[in-house]
């Protein structure tokens, strides 16, 4: 995944966005602000873009989007409940219509036998009630490429709760 194929794709992800008068908001903890970064980097974002939270400590994520603690304790920062609780707040916590989350290890160090160095959790949700979750497992193809390929895959979930289907590569 290059930038200019992140870039393409962020504005794909805005005129979609724009074409149904919605908005948008990102939760972020591996790829800390990356995804708000490519919308914003595009002209005119900001009728489209309305927040990004970069919650890469625990506390922040309990303190920014009230991700409880005990889901933390439970299941871990990298985990599908910790990501889906990542993109309620930040949904409740904005005016935008679609949330997406990410949390993972990016590497080089990190990861364990049960949460590999290039796994990432994703969780979006839409303000009618749909709700979406999936990890990848990028392996340790580097902390650059992690972070870049989880950009890809919010900027596609953020596509899907909006309405578009197909995954990206």
């Amino acid at each position: 995944m290059t930038e200019r194929e992140l870039r393409a794709s962020a504005k794909r992800v805005l005129d979609f966005f724009r074409a149904r008068g919605l908005k948008a908001a990102t939760a972020e903890s591996c790829t800390g602000g990356l995804v708000a970064a490519a919308l914003t980097e595009i002209a005119g974002s900001s009728d489209v873009f309305d927040c990004g939270f970069v919650t890469y400590s625990n506390e922040a994520k309990t303190a920014m989007l009230a991700v409880p603690a005990p889901t933390l304790k439970r299941y871990g920062a990298v985990s599908s409940e910790t990501a889906a609780a990542m993109a309620e707040g930040a949904l409740k916590n904005s005016q935008a219509d679609v949330a997406v989350a990410i949390t993972g290890i990016a590497g080089p160090g990190g990861g364990s036998k049960d949460k590999p160095v290039g796994l990432v959790y994703f969780a979006a949700a839409s303000r009618d009630g749909r709700r979406f979750g999936r990890s990848r497992r990028f392996g340790k193809i580097g902390r650059r490429q992690v972070r870049l390929r989880s950009v890809a895959e919010a900027l596609w979930l953020l596509k899907l709760l909006a309405g578009k289907t197909r995954p990206p590569k």
